[in-house]
């Protein structure tokens, strides 16, 4: 018998599977909800420390690329002093603690601005090698760290002078809440910067251990720190559960520094520092259902399976290993006993066509109505059979695929998953924000350097340079008062032909469904003239590219869509009547002033939606833009939905299951046991010129085999039986011995 054929195997598979599944329903799947913390919290942690490295990878790289970019600006003009290029960079950046120029040849100190300096850290013989600008952490004599950002300033027959910015390490514009904390580490785990920590020597305890243990997984490689195709962050990151007092448990995210695409580091990245932040939520070890319900499931689940595999023996393997020895007995000549016939389907039918078999080798008379006869169980079949049992199991299935633990609208989610949602929405239109304003503080720095000496070549070159090292443009251009293009780069302006700057230092149309953001940077030396930057739409739908934020909109003051993290309509009006009136609620023109709001939304799927308008400053603030986000929190791990996806779950693999061995055993057992019937029933009325092939090697095959050596021995029969009638005859005949 063949090891993979017959009936045996798919029975045994169908029961063993009934068996795994049924001990997985048991004591696998019935897990949920006894997590002192829901999985959701944790991941929702992980993101959240994910936008906090983001956000200081790309303060930090902005910083880097503004003073690199400010003292090439400065060095390609007319020299000019100390004092005034200080000046003039706190006069459009207000982001670095200190500044200073030192004369590299001499090391002495021409100017300085804001807070005093390391200078000393510095050693000035070293910075023509290859890492002699590179940005460096320092530690100042109160135990805090400064980044210091380095960069030339080169005119000729003049000394060279080093200009220096030093920086705090710690995470810019991210909204903490209440009771959230951050924190800066380097590679060894020593904390640069913090905040929303107090003087609770608890905090400082547990802000140790994390960093302690954070210390060793960030140095992993981003390919095994993370679960295959789980895409988001490209860096190294990940969650962690601390301390628990009082009821309450720490739990903490941690994300390390990357470039934003997977393998291409930059300045910040290079740093090897990784950002964590923890917050203490409820424990709340509670069920979403009770064990009962999966050891109850188990149970049914092994009372049908019991029932659909006794079925398959009874009716099925029993009456084919019957027909197998019958066949053999029959086959080697045992004609005595009539052929015992199975009771259903096309078992009776072989059954019935063996004994007339029989009966015809034993030569008794072939008459009608003679031997037994097919009743009307026979007329069941076995695939009628299988469906049966196929019903069985779909009877355990079909509840669980479609009606049980389903979560409703009423599904509790944890108050924490709201607030991170709220919080990360308002950090990330911290971020827009920060974004605006940094791209008219480039054009700003620009416009410093450009005066009515300034030929449009180098203009074109300024603006060129400028573009290179920020992808945020488009098109680049100087726009004189008459509405002039006085020189480029990138592509064609969009802005009215004949049409003078803007008042507006950044502005909103609507040019054919497409947004286009524009900033205006006053030419101080070109008399009404401007520096105009265009923006990239994708630069905006970059920024609003957050995992873990679901959808996430851009909406200006009427509520119209302008940028999203995926497809959209431009100038659009939001989908959700809740969304539009939550932004209307965030943009305080409801019962509170402007500020973050969040909102769980019951109609339909239960949603978790949050609105963050632009609020902190800067010429972005004219723009009266809103950042709105929501998700379904179906997608959460909570224990309600987590007991709903694996109710789904041990249905499908029932099914699946089911639908595997039924359908085995129909392809090996079923189809060559109705075409078998078929055949013998055709050799037993009197077809002997069709041989009897057999197909498989197991038990079908085997009653096949013996049905050939039948109709070989009926054949041999009438062989004899007309060589026998010839040698009857033969006697009588008379030789006609007179012709010889």
């Amino acid at each position: 018998m063949s090891l993979l054929g017959g009936i045996r195997p798919p029975i045994a598979a169908l029961s063993a599977m009934l068996l795994a599944l049924a001990a997985i329903t048991a004591f696998q799947l019935g897990r949920v909800g006894d997590e002192a913390v829901p999985p959701a919290v944790l991941t929702s942690q992980q993101h959240f420390a994910e936008d906090g490295a983001i956000a200081l990878r790309a303060s930090l790289d902005e910083s880097i690329t503004d003073i690199g970019r400010t003292a090439s600006l400065f060095s390609s003009g007319e020299p000019v002093s100390p004092d005034s290029v200080l000046d003039k960079l706190g006069s459009v950046y207000q982001k670095w603690r200190g500044t200073a120029v030192i004369e590299i040849a001499s090391g002495r100190l021409q100017a300085q601005r804001g807070e005093n300096l390391p200078l000393t850290a510095l050693d000035l013989t070293a910075l023509d090698g290859d890492s002699g600008l590179a940005p460096r952490m320092v530690r100042l004599e109160n135990g805090e760290t400064r980044l210091l950002t380095l960069a030339l300033l080169s005119w000729p027959g003049r000394p060279q002078q080093l200009l220096v910015a030093s920086s705090s390490l710690k995470v810019p514009g991210v909204s903490l809440g209440k009771s959230r904390a951050i924190a800066v580490l380097d590679g060894s785990g020593q904390v640069l910067g913090s905040d929303g920590i107090g003087g609770s020597e608890q905090e400082a305890k547990q802000l140790r251990k994390y960093a302690k243990t954070v210390a060793q997984k960030a140095g992993r490689h981003p390919l095994q720190a993370k679960e295959p195709g789980s895409g988001g962050f490209a860096g190294v990151s990940g969650s962690l559960l601390g301390d628990s007092k009082a009821g309450h448990r720490s739990v903490a995210g941690y994300a390390k520094l990357t470039g934003s695409q997977p393998g291409v580091g930059t300045d910040a990245t290079a740093l090897g520092l990784t950002v964590v932040s923890f917050v203490g939520v409820p424990e709340e070890r509670s069920a979403a259902i009770d064990s009962f319900f999966w050891i109850a499931a188990a149970g049914a689940l092994l009372v049908l399976g019991a029932l659909a595999v006794a079925l398959l023996v009874v009716t099925v393997q029993r009456p084919l290993l019957q027909l197998f020895l019958e066949s053999r007995r029959i086959s080697r000549g045992d004609l005595h006993r009539p052929v015992t016939v199975p009771k259903y389907g096309e078992a009776a039918r072989i059954g019935a066509a063996l004994d007339r078999l029989r009966r015809q080798l034993s030569g008794e008379p072939a008459a009608d109505g003679a031997g037994p006869r097919v009743g009307r169980r026979a007329r069941v079949g076995t695939r009628a059979l299988l469906a049966v049992c196929a019903a069985l199991l779909l009877v355990w299935s079909a509840p669980l695929l479609l009606a049980l633990n389903r979560a409703g609208t009423s599904v509790a989610v944890p108050q924490i998953i709201l607030d991170d949602q709220r919080e990360r929405t308002d950090t990330l239109a911290d971020r827009v924000r920060r974004a605006l304003n940094e791209g008219h503080a480039d054009l700003t720095s620009v416009a410093s350097v450009i005066s009515d000496k300034t030929t449009p070549a180098e203009m074109a070159k300024v603006l060129e340079r400028t573009r290179a090292q920020h992808g945020r443009y488009e098109s680049l251009y100087v726009l004189k008062a008459d509405g002039t293009v006085m020189a480029r780069a990138g592509g064609k302006p969009r802005h009215t032909a004949g049409k003078g700057p803007s008042p507006q230092p950044v502005t909103l149309v609507d040019s054919g469904n497409q947004p286009v953001i524009t900033e205006y940077a006053e030419a101080p030396g070109l008399g009404g003239a401007a520096v105009v930057g265009e923006l990239r739409i994708d630069f905006l739908n970059a920024l609003l590219k957050r995992p873990g934020l679901g959808e996430v909109r851009a909406v200006d003051g009427k509520h119209r869509v302008i940028g999203g993290n995926n497809g959209y309509l431009a100038f659009q009006q939001l989908s959700d009547a809740k969304l539009d009136a939550l932004v209307t609620r965030a943009n305080g023109k409801g019962d509170k002033g402007p500020g973050p709001r969040s909102a769980l939304l019951r109609e339909g799927d239960v949603s978790i939606a949050a609105a963050a308008p632009m609020t902190g400053g800067g010429v972005a603030q004219s723009l009266d833009w809103t950042i709105v986000t929501w998700q379904p929190a179906k997608g959460l791990e909570i224990p309600a939905y987590t007991a709903q996806n694996r109710t789904v779950l041990a249905g499908l693999l029932g099914l699946t299951g089911a639908a595997a061995c039924l359908g085995w055993m129909h392809i090996v057992v079923v189809r060559p046991l109705r075409d078998l019937a078929a055949r013998a029933e055709t050799l037993a009325d009197g077809d002997r010129r069709t041989v009897v092939y057999p197909t498989h090697h197991d038990e079908v095959g085997a009653v096949t085999r013996s049905l050939e050596v039948i109709r070989q021995q009926l054949l041999e029969q009438r062989k004899r039986d007309a060589a026998g009638g010839v040698a009857g005859r033969t006697p009588g005949r008379t030789t006609p011995a007179g012709r010889n």
